[in-house]
């Protein structure tokens, strides 16, 4: 459990613009279990990590990384991204592990990919027994690191009309968890011949995920 608090000493020196070049950290994509298309929006993750190496000065690794929620691997990885439309599943082994990985620092951001909302909260209720959903106010730090979003999340997709919403998830007072439901952030970061997205909306998406990130490693609270 030490090797996540190590890591995120690694990409604290990664982010001074003195590092050098050897000195990377990766990011990870969860593959999960229940049917649901965890590799959805494949060119996101890259996109999002060149993002962040030019405009944050960060030194993360341009191939993202895929680990799965049971694996010891994942502490190795102090942010985790998941997506998808469909169905997720973590066992009681993967529970334990992932709960595991929140207490040793680690970082999981869930993106609604559309469609995955009534089981995600589901699992998230295993993770994070008896705490329910915190929405946060566009007044929260996540939406005041580099990039301003006076109005909290960005809308990406419309999808059945609802606004974004961002979801926290806590653990001895240091968020650990953040869910983005009827946003599509990771949509907005893939190549843009996928979704045929404008540049303005895809900077809208990459700027968001860049302050997670930025946020994530400042010290999430």
């Amino acid at each position: 459990m030490r090797k996540i608090l190590l890591a995120g000493i690694l990409f604290y020196f990664a982010c001074m613009p003195s590092a050098p070049a050897q000195e990377k950290l990766r990011i990870a994509l969860l593959k999960y279990s229940g049917g649901g298309d965890w590799y959805a929006n494949p060119t996101s993750l890259p996109n999002l990590i060149a993002f962040c190496n030019n405009n944050l000065g960060t030194n993360i690794d341009p191939v993202p990384a895929t680990i799965e929620p049971g694996d010891p691997a994942i502490f190795s990885f102090p942010f985790v991204h998941m997506t998808g439309h469909g169905n997720v599943i973590f066992n009681e082994n993967e529970i334990q592990n992932l709960v595991k990985y929140f207490e040793a620092g680690g970082f999981l951001h869930i993106d609604d990919n559309y469609g995955m909302d009534p089981f995600i909260r589901r699992e998230l209720a295993k993770l994070f027994p008896g705490q329910d959903f915190k929405e946060i106010t566009p007044s929260h730090p996540i939406f005041n690191q580099k990039f301003k979003f006076p109005n909290g999340l960005p809308k990406i997709h419309e999808h059945d009309g609802k606004p974004p919403q961002a979801f926290a998830f806590y653990l001895n007072g240091r968020m650990v968890c953040l869910y983005t439901y009827e946003c599509d952030l990771g949509d907005g970061w893939e190549d843009p011949r996928v979704h045929g997205d404008s540049e303005e909306t895809r900077q809208k998406a990459l700027k968001m995920g860049a302050n997670i990130i930025q946020f994530v490693f400042n010290g999430a609270q």
